[in-house]
């Protein structure tokens, strides 16, 4: 009876090529979620070292996610094409030589071209991973598999700050780079190894057209984004020239997807009401999500002199409060209804940026953990409830094309969110700078002693740059609080849209979207 209890080799051996199947997955997922943040504390040091400026080195975020969001609808395509394997394969060492390109990068140019290829090949490595791993495990087991799924994608964002932050102290910047390349090696061996190949019988054709034209509308937008406030907008011949280009490429994809027999987005996901909510309300998160991520560390290490280290631990909090949220949500949907638990992270995160529009140079570090703990708490509870209103109500042959435009619209709203809160910055820099400048005069009694002592001085060369320093450093952080408050009044903007969404009921609902849930 012992012996006959003993499992079979058969079983032992299917049950070791699973778990190194798993660790190889989650080694993707984990190489490609580290580098939504371990960038981001990094972000000061590449600046200087390739000579960008304040708006410039924001190109770093945006040129990754603006690939990434516009290659994600076209990963399903190219699945069913040459196979999920090598697809993933591809993508694996795409992503691993594009980050080794970024850790060797000299200029701007350099840098940002090498992100937009990272985002290429990134892009595929999330969706794949889920549905590898969902293929590699039997129905019974697919919730334990995408609770291991999951919690890989959720711990990127979390250590992410704190290894970059110690690794650019230690070592360099261009290590938040080289550390993909031994974890994308043992990823690559254990999906070369123990993975079956595939290759789907359904070869479905793609709209080329709409997907160029599309991708043109969203490069060209970012690009005026971008480079609209550093060339003075529409005196520039370059950015009417982009300004144009996005105009054109968005009216021919519009009338591509309206003419077209198989266009690239299907309507009849736009007749959905919730969907396209949902849609709305997600490219409002994106805004929330990744203007914070991009506005922080910078802040955080130029006007606060934070050693990178401390940038880095200070940024964790955001991602555990997600992963705190992430667990709480999973209790709660299909208790309650879904918008409630909108409205509540939709009120923390109000919370959250209302305390950080009081930031002021004289603080102390606890206001950023806080408010960083409270705002992972409200987008962690946005993400799962967000997708599973989105797609409750859509008939199933829909669903992989809605999550991939649904991912897509969440990742613009990111990269427009960045831009857009960069030049505020900019610009409110200039205008706070200006008015602080009308107020310095002898004969303000706040600029003689005691308040205005050495080493100011209106006389002297030294003291005159010394207090432009000062009100240059006093101006920057009011023009952060003012980009604060405007992402206070977005999340405020996204509350009434709870009205226009349906709570899905028993009948309709669905397994939450994972991958455009955590993405």
């Amino acid at each position: 009876m012992a012996a006959a209890a003993l499992p079979q080799p058969r079983a032992r051996s299917e049950g070791f090529v699973r778990t190194v199947s798993t660790i190889s997955i989650m080694l993707a997922t984990l190489m490609n979620s580290l580098d939504t943040t371990i960038a981001n504390v990094a972000l000061p040091h590449i600046q200087g070292s390739v000579s960008a400026t304040q708006d410039q080195i924001t190109w770093v975020l945006t040129s990754y996610i603006v690939a990434a969001a516009i290659m994600t609808p076209m990963v399903s395509w190219l699945a069913g094409r040459f196979g999920r394997k090598m697809v993933f394969l591809v993508s694996i060492v795409g992503f691993v030589i594009a980050s080794m390109l970024c850790g060797i990068a000299n200029s701007l140019v350099q840098i940002v071209g090498y992100r937009l290829l990272q985002g290429v090949f990134g892009a595929a490595l999330i969706p794949l991973s889920q549905a590898v791993l969902l293929d590699i495990y039997p129905p019974r087991q697919h919730g334990q598999a995408m609770a291991v799924w999951g919690a890989g994608a959720i711990l990127g964002p979390i250590l992410g700050p704190a290894i970059g932050g110690w690794l650019t102290d230690n070592l360099s910047w261009r290590w938040v780079f080289f550390i993909n390349l031994p974890i994308g090696i043992l990823a690559f061996i254990g999906v070369f190894l123990f993975i079956q190949g595939d290759r789907s019988a359904d070869r479905k054709p793609f709209d080329f057209f709409g997907f160029g034209t599309l991708a043109v509308a969203i490069g060209a937008t970012q690009m005026f984004l971008d480079r609209g406030a550093t060339l003075d907008w529409f005196s520039s011949l370059e950015v009417r020239i982009e300004f144009v280009t996005a105009i054109a490429a968005f009216y021919l994809f519009m009338v591509q997807i309206l003419t077209s027999k198989r266009p690239f987005v299907s309507l009849a996901i736009f007749r959905d009401r919730n969907f396209v909510t949902a849609s709305f309300f997600g490219f409002l998160v994106g805004i929330l999500l990744f203007s914070g991520l991009a506005l922080l560390p910078p802040m955080m290490e130029t006007l606060l002199g934070y050693p990178v280290v401390t940038t880095g631990l200070v940024s964790m909090p955001r991602g555990l409060g997600s992963f705190a949220a992430m667990f709480i949500v999973g209790q709660l949907v299909g208790r309650m209804d879904v918008r409630l638990i909108l409205l509540a992270g939709l009120v923390l995160s109000a919370f959250a940026v209302l305390q950080m529009s009081h930031f002021s140079l004289q603080m102390t570090a606890m206001p950023i953990i806080t408010s960083g703990l409270l705002q992972g708490l409200g987008t962690g509870l946005l993400f799962v409830p967000l997708s599973t209103v989105a797609f409750a109500s859509l008939p199933g042959e829909l669903r992989t094309e809605a999550a991939g435009f649904y991912t897509l619209i969440r990742n613009i709203g990111s990269s427009v969110g960045i831009s857009i809160m960069q030049v505020m910055l900019g610009n409110n820099i200039n205008q706070a700078h200006a008015d602080l400048v009308t107020h310095a005069r002898p004969d303000n009694p706040l600029y003689r002693a005691p308040y205005f002592h050495f080493p100011f001085s209106f006389t002297e060369p030294h003291g005159l740059a010394a207090l432009n320093a000062e009100i240059t450093r006093q101006a920057t952080m009011i023009a952060y609080t003012d980009d604060f408050r405007l992402m206070l009044w977005i999340t405020l903007l996204a509350i009434p849209l709870l009205i226009f969404m349906k709570p899905p009921g028993r009948r309709t609902a669905t397994k939450p979207d994972l991958h455009a849930a955590i993405d």
